[in-house]
């Protein structure tokens, strides 16, 4: 799949970019590259490749949820600049009208 020059141009325009001549060019051929693999991609024969197979073990995308005893607040908040209520004190991060 080759895209056009006007493609690349509508891409670069929803991605707010202003690509120069050479660049436009450039884009064209590797965007159309991709593509072109990614075509091929298609082709392969996936039907006995289980969704979510990888090439690590199970036991290491996985641990048991165990629940724990959490820290007490005052160990929290002790090295905390702000605190307000057993809660960090930070400065507001939008201002609102005056």
């Amino acid at each position: 799949m080759s895209l056009s020059r006007e493609e690349v141009i509508h891409i670069a325009k929803l991605a707010r970019l202003e690509l120069s001549d050479n660049e436009i060019e450039r884009y064209q051929q590797q965007l159309s590259s991709i593509l072109e693999y990614a075509d091929r991609l298609k082709e392969l024969n996936t039907s006995q490749i289980p969704p979510t197979s990888s090439v690590l073990p199970a036991r290491s995308r996985f641990r048991d949820d165990v629940p724990v005893e959490s820290l007490p607040t005052d160990k929290l908040l002790k090295n905390a600049p702000q605190s307000e209520k057993d809660q960090f004190k930070v400065p507001p991060a939008l201002e609102g009208p005056q």
